[in-house]
Parts: C-alpha cells; sequence; structure tokens
C-alpha cells in the first residue's frame, strides 16, 4: 500500500487498489480526530459526492465512521457540485467533506476536505490531518449506515436546493433569460449535470449529462482536447457560449460562440476586467504560479496589489480568507471572485461569464479581442507527460541545475522555483517545469505571444526529456 498522502487538492487513488473502504476509514478517522483534537467545530461535517463508481457507497461508509467516532454528519441525499459541499460547510459551520476525484480517469476516487469559512481546508489545516494518519490502528468497526440514520447521528439534506438557492440569489439569471441566448453545458459526466438546465430551462442544450462512471474513457477535465464534441456542438446548435465543467463541477473552460477555446487564463482576465469596470469593485488580483502574465498586466493597469501562490487553490483560499481578493484563480480553471464563496465554482463562474456577455451586449470572441487590443495577446500551452518515473526525476533536477539555458532557440533570462522551475525568457515568454501532486504526471507549460510559439516551446522541452541523462 502506497502511504496515504494528500496532494494538492486532496487525498486520490485506484479504486479497489489504494482507494479501498479499509483506507478511507483511515482517512476518515485522521480527519475525526484532528476534528475533536483542534476543536475546528462542534458541527460536525457536511458530506457531498460525485457521479463516479461508488461514490455514494464510500461516502455512506466515510459517514458511518465520523458517525461511530460521535462526530455528527449531514449527507448530500444526491450527487453534487463540490461547491454546494462548501457551501453547505459554511451554511452549517461546518467541516465538509467531498467523496470525488475531480478531473482524475474514472478509476480514481478521493477524499476533499472543506473549511467551515467555505473553502478548501489550508495546508497548515491538511498537515495536521495527514499527522493523525495511522495505517496500523485498529480498525473503526461501524454499524449500518442505516442504523445512524435512525438514531439521528446522520442526517440526509438538500444540498443541492442549498446551492441553487444560492446561485439564484447571486447572478442576475433574469438578464440571462431575457437575452434569450443559448447555452451548450457540458458536465462531463460529472455532479455539475443538469444544474444549469434547472436555472435556465430550455436555454440550455446539455451534453454528457448522465450517469456514466467510465466517462467515456476520458477523464473529466475541461481541457481542449477532451471537448472536442462541445467545440463542434456550439456552432451546429448555434449556441452563443460553452460551458465545460470538471467531474466535481468547480473547475471551468469556456468556447464562444465560434467553438473557439476560451481557457482559464483569458476567464480569468475577463473576470477581473468585469468586476472592476462595471461592478467597481477593487482588491488584490491573485494567481497561482503557472497563470497568465496578462493578470500581471491588468493589476498594473488598475492599481491593485498582485499576489502569486504555489500551484493548489488552497493557497488562494487563504489569502480570500484573510485579505480583500478581487479574484483569484489557477490555470488548471479553479477561480473564485470577490461577492461569493472562497472556493472554485465551475458553474458560476460560468454564468457570471455568460451575465458579462448579455449585460455587455458583446459576444464572448469580442470580449477576449478587448482584451488582446489593451494587454497584449497571450496564448498558452500546455502538455502533461506520462513518463518514467526516473525520466521525470532527471527533468526536474536538470532544471533545477539552471542547465536547461535556451527553449527553441530562446535564451533563457531568469529561474524561479516558487512550484516547479519556472524558465524566463528573452522574449517575454515563459516556460514552467513540474510534477503534479495529484498523478504521475509531469506538467510542462507555456505562455507566449502566439499560439505556434507557445506550443514550441513545450514541444522543445518535451524533447529534453529523453535526452537529459537518467
Amino acid at each position: 500500500m502506497k502511504q496515504i498522502k494528500f496532494g494538492t487538492d486532496g487525498w486520490r487513488a485506484v479504486i479497489a487498489k489504494d482507494y479501498t473502504f479499509k483506507n478511507l476509514a483511515i482517512v476518515t478517522k485522521a480527519t475525526a480526530q484532528w476534528i475533536v483534537d483542534e476543536e475546528v467545530t462542534e458541527n460536525g461535517v457536511v458530506i457531498g459526492y460525485d457521479a463516479r463508481f461508488m461514490s455514494r457507497r464510500f461516502a455512506e461508509h466515510s459517514a458511518s465512521v465520523f458517525a461511530e467516532m460521535e462526530i455528527p454528519v449531514r449527507i448530500s441525499n444526491s450527487i453534487v457540485p463540490t461547491p454546494a459541499v462548501s457551501l453547505g460547510a459554511k451554511t452549517f459551520d461546518a467541516i465538509g467533506i467531498v467523496i470525488t476525484a475531480s478531473h482524475n480517469p474514472p478509476e480514481y476516487n478521493g477524499f476533499k476536505i472543506k473549511a467551515p469559512f467555505g473553502g478548501p481546508a489550508t495546508p497548515d489545516q491538511i498537515a495536521s490531518v495527514e499527522e493523525r494518519i495511522n495505517p496500523t490502528a485498529k480498525e473503526t468497526e461501524t454499524k449500518d449506515f442505516e442504523w445512524y440514520l435512525k438514531t439521528g447521528l446522520i442526517r440526509e439534506i438538500d444540498l443541492s436546493a442549498l446551492y441553487l438557492d444560492m446561485l439564484r440569489s447571486s447572478l442576475d439569471l433574469n438578464a440571462i433569460k431575457k437575452s434569450n441566448i443559448k447555452i451548450a453545458h457540458d458536465p462531463m459526466f460529472g455532479s455539475g449535470m443538469g444544474v444549469v438546465k434547472e436555472l435556465l430551462g430550455d436555454q440550455v442544450l446539455e451534453l454528457h449529462s448522465e450517469i456514466n462512471p467510465s466517462f467515456q474513457g476520458v477523464a473529466p477535465e475541461p481541457i481542449e482536447q477532451s471537448l472536442k464534441e462541445l467545440a463542434s456542438f456550439i456552432p451546429a446548435n448555434r449556441c452563443a457560449v460553452g460551458i465545460a465543467n470538471d467531474g466535481d463541477a468547480d473547475r471551468i473552460s469556456m468556447f464562444d460562440e465560434n467553438g473557439t477555446y476560451v481557457d482559464s487564463h483569458r476567464i480569468l482576465s475577463l473576470l477581473a476586467k468585469y468586476l472592476r469596470e462595471k461592478k467597481s469593485y477593487s482588491g488584490t488580483i491573485v494567481k497561482t504560479f503557472s497563470t497568465t502574465d496578462m493578470l500581471d498586466k491588468q493589476a498594473e493597469a488598475y492599481g491593485f496589489p498582485l499576489k502569486i501562490t504555489p500551484i493548489g487553490f488552497k493557497y488562494i483560499a487563504e489569502l480570500i480568507i484573510s485579505e480583500d481578493v478581487l479574484v483569484g484563480g489557477e490555470e488548471s480553471g479553479g477561480i473564485a471572485v470577490k461577492g461569493h464563496i472562497p472556493e472554485r465554482d465551475g458553474i458560476y463562474i460560468g454564468l457570471l461569464i455568460t451575465e458579462m456577455m448579455v449585460k455587455s451586449g458583446k459576444k464572448l470572441s469580442e470580449l477576449v479581442q478587448e482584451l488582446f487590443d489593451e494587454f497584449g495577446n497571450h496564448a498558452y500551452y500546455r502538455n502533461d507527460l506520462h513518463t518514467e518515473e526516473h525520466k521525470k526525476i532527471a527533468m526536474i533536477d536538470y532544471c533545477k541545475s539552471k542547465k536547461l539555458t535556451s527553449i527553441n532557440g530562446i535564451k533563457v533570462t531568469e529561474w524561479d522555483f516558487t512550484d516547479g522551475i519556472k524558465h524566463r525568457l528573452e522574449n517575454g515568454s515563459w516556460l514552467l517545469v513540474r510534477q503534479s501532486g495529484t498523478e504521475p504526471v509531469l506538467r510542462i507549460y507555456a505562455e507566449a505571444p502566439d499560439e505556434k510559439l507557445a506550443e514550441a516551446l513545450v514541444k522543445d522541452a518535451t524533447a529534453w526529456v529523453d535526452k537529459v541523462p537518467a
């Protein structure tokens, strides 16, 4: 058995290999002990789960362990997006637990922890849980889930209704309805299925909105290469916009009316512009290490502070609860904004951009072009390289030693080791090499003034993985 360890966003493992009922009970027990030892809350836990294989059963098992340890439990009566659990944690001043592996492939499941403030548990809180993980401890014996329901130690609640009510109160859905635009929504067989349609009815055309734990063999990650069907569906059905969410609906990517991909970098920049110019909001712009430099230019132009964090939304959430943050986000599609819970919420963000469109009277492609006209073109490319472990380590060591001095013929002028190794190039582009925190993957990212150069930088760096001596 591998060591049970939390990555950038929770513990994840392959079902029936390391993600077992026994190991889930070990993680649950450690979480319960942390809640009691540090007196985190007296209001117990709120548990939600995604659409993956056996997620409801795993959620019931975790709930039973909590209940056996005298931690009161509220459990969702249906599949719900992760931000609904975060909202539940904030509403009930409880710890949120989500049984989900987010965007990971179908054979994975996982365990996320949300804090009572309504966002990811902080790095210090996660470390405290990890300290209490004891695989050799005596297994906690539990009774049937139904027994705890009858005693009231576990209660079922309608988290979905709570979440929908919040979305209705915080978005101008009437403006979207009056516009009569068509919206394509692809929840990628995940827990966001049906949510946008419930809010906007027949204006929403859905793809992949049914239970399918295999995800048709495609990991439910809203990246361009996994969303080709959505891209062609949008113009074919005369939709004004496409919204795609990951497996637990906390991440977002979008497509404009032509079926052109609009990544999280552009979404973040659009939100910063909208909140400042149309809502007169101010505050710090927060981004993770792998996110666009366009935000740096916007912060300077707007006179707003800019903060850069390691990769992982938990670092952004820490700043949101302690400072005045306008917008915070990460390259992988996790975005939070002022006036909402301190949490990634792919559905809320997608609808907020849609609100921006209808209130401006402009197409999404036009709004993106306005950004480029003002701050310059920024193109992004990423490769998730599955390679042998020794090659991955050798490449990381090579980059840490500053031996990669030229990429695609362009000189490296600066190295930044905040999270991985970012190579700043003399033409203003950058390339980042880092290990994934949750998967056996080497990630290589680049930003450049145009798409061809960004791709060329990544391909050149990828070729080095096989050249570097192991």
